[in-house]
């Protein structure tokens, strides 16, 4: 207690690291979000169930260990470690009150959810690239991507989250804090850290964007190039329904790769260049952003992939 109050009651001194930082929840709707939680817990539930289903589905049919499926399975467990490190603290902060996160606690969670977010858009790219393959190249497509091959590739994903998000929180751990101490965020968001930072943050900005053009950039880049290629060889095939089929198995990764960007651009570009974006639509696109596409995943492909959708029924 006397730490704290020695911490709140100090109007100028930096802290190099504060004992705690307080969330704000949803900066002006703060009367609302006791009611905002309870939906925002259906789809925590929806996506914790599902992704899990996914997991177990996949491991346990041995047809299903092909890389599409492999691809599904590193991204349900990449949906369950960003929404269960988010969403729990929330829903806390929503109904009960609990502001708080210690600091230590706080850099965690920054590092699990900038480098899962990095894991997901770098596993949407490597699908884009297993559909190219398949649609372009299908007699190649067992023998470019084996298994081993699928298996470095997830490694590689996740080893360049780690590296690139690590230098982040190295950062903010190497800097003051002032004495004010309130993220105006759900979470501890990486750039809504650094506002509550003393002196220079150029750097911690300037990496911050580095990270993202280098990550959304280059994967959106490969994802583009990927469907180009397939749309070209679609149009060629003269059977309507090869067509149909081809786009067929696209769609719902598309349906995908639109539910995960668009919200994170939306959210990357509003902390940086949005100021006139009024800060409850901002705050609850960005925990929208962590909580629907893991929804929303295993249940596009669960409908669309007859090979899941008959293995779920059987359950």
């Amino acid at each position: 207690a006397k730490v704290k109050k020695g911490f709140m009651s100090l109007n100028s001194t930096a802290f190099s690291h504060p004992p705690y930082f307080l969330l704000a929840g949803i900066p002006g709707l703060e009367k609302e979000q006791f009611w905002i939680a309870f939906p925002f817990c259906i789809m925590y539930v929806i996506a914790v169930l599902g992704n899990i289903t996914l997991l177990l589905i996949i491991k346990a049919e041995p047809s299903l260990h092909e890389p599409m499926y492999l691809f599904l399975a590193m991204l349900a467990f990449t949906d369950l470690v960003l929404t269960t490190s988010t969403l729990p603290k929330m829903l806390g902060i929503f109904w009960l009150g609990s502001r708080e996160i210690g600091f230590v606690w706080c850099l965690a969670q920054l590092f699990f959810i900038h480098t899962f977010s990095s894991v997901e858009s770098g596993v949407l790219m490597a699908m884009a690239l297993d559909r190219y393959i398949a649609i372009c190249h299908p007699l190649r497509h067992s023998s470019i991507l084996s298994v081993p091959v699928v298996v470095a590739l997830e490694s590689l994903v996740l080893v360049r989250g780690i590296l690139l998000v690590s230098p982040l929180c190295f950062l903010l751990h190497k800097m003051s804090f002032c004495w004010h101490h309130i993220i105006s965020h759900s979470y501890c968001e990486h750039m809504a850290v650094v506002k509550l930072a003393c002196g220079d943050t150029r750097v911690n900005a300037i990496y911050g964007l580095f990270v993202a053009f280098i990550v959304t950039g280059t994967d959106m880049i490969l994802i583009s190039v990927s469907y180009t290629m397939i749309l070209r060889v679609v149009m060629r095939l003269s059977s309507p329904e090869a067509r149909l089929k081809a786009f067929s198995t696209c769609a719902s990764h598309v349906c995908v790769i639109l539910a995960f960007y668009i919200p994170a651009l939306f959210t990357f570009l509003t902390h940086r260049f949005g100021q006139s974006i009024p800060p409850q639509v901002h705050i609850t696109v960005a925990n929208l952003y962590l909580l629907v596409p893991p929804m929303l995943n295993p249940i596009i492909y669960g409908v669309r992939t007859k090979k899941l959708w008959d293995r779920a029924v059987l359950l």
